[in-house]
């Protein structure tokens, strides 16, 4: 690592290629990066793919209740909140969802977003 000379702080260059860790569930993946002292999740969700039907029995909660900030890079991605609003985030979109949703992939594309804040424990068996 090294260090910027005018700031003193650390410069970090990751790649999801050489990811920490990979977890893999049923339909898709989630990538884990710890850079800059947080952790970075790239998820790949494929056709057919459902929170409540592929990572649900690992979660072991009703709704998935990892809030996410999230680039959507690929795919279609529909969202349905605990209140009932229901919305589909795009490539090029970026979402902020709160605890207490289901998402699943629209049409034969995978879903690929990046995750800066919920990746930490997504996926994880409990």
């Amino acid at each position: 690592m090294e260090t910027n000379q005018l700031t003193g702080q650390q410069i970090e260059q990751r790649d999801f290629a050489r990811s920490d860790e990979v977890r893999t569930f049923e339909r898709g993946y989630a990538e884990i990066l710890r850079v800059g002292g947080m952790e970075i999740g790239r998820l790949v969700f494929q056709p057919g793919w459902r929170w409540s039907e592929h990572v649900k029995p690992l979660a072991g909660t009703e709704l998935c209740e990892a809030p996410h900030f999230q680039y959507h890079l690929a795919g279609t991605l529909r969202i349905r909140t605990a209140d009932g609003q229901e919305f589909d985030a795009t490539p090029g979109q970026i979402t902020s969802l709160p605890a207490g949703h289901d998402a699943w992939v629209v049409g034969d594309d995978d879903v690929v977003v990046v995750d800066w804040y919920g990746a930490s424990h997504y996926a994880e068996q409990h």
